[in-house]
């Protein structure tokens, strides 16, 4: 089946660069559009017993500082696709539930295939860290190709 309109996601990680590099070979070869996730985090607004409040400044200056290494590391996954003639659009958004974000933007986008990574956790690690692979995976209504 050909791919017409392909999402990856991306983090930086060495294992996401694989990833991209692999949306970017996938979409070359079938001449599709791809475009370049980055789901930014959202910083925590609730307070354990005993913790300090941030002022909003501090607050704002860090998830600036976050939106600007995003904005590097979509605009690297950009540059070699563009590199590769791949049409190819970067898409920053900002989510405290990562699958929810990947999964919005797929429909969003309209694409027909989501690429990502996964990084194998299992057992305690896995419950422990959660899967937001696992989760694009369930709950994704679109072909979802997993790298590891």
């Amino acid at each position: 089946m050909p791919y017409k309109r392909i999402l990856v996601t991306t983090d930086g990680s060495p294992l996401s660069e694989k990833a991209v590099s692999h949306a970017v070979d996938l979409a070359a070869s079938m001449d599709a559009e791809l475009f370049v996730l980055k789901v930014l985090p959202c910083y925590p607004q609730y307070y354990f017993e005993g913790s300090i409040a941030l002022p909003t400044s501090e607050i704002e200056r860090i998830e600036k500082h976050w939106a600007e290494e995003g904005e590097a590391i979509v605009e690297a996954a950009k540059k070699t696709a563009e590199e590769r003639g791949v049409t190819v659009s970067t898409v920053l958004t900002r989510a405290e539930v990562v699958s929810n974000a990947i999964i919005e933007t797929a429909k969003a986008r309209n694409v027909d295939l989501i690429v990502m990574a996964s990084h194998g956790r299992k057992g305690m690690e896995r419950l422990l860290l959660g899967s937001e692979t696992q989760q694009v995976l369930v709950h994704a209504k679109i072909p979802v190709l997993v790298l590891r």
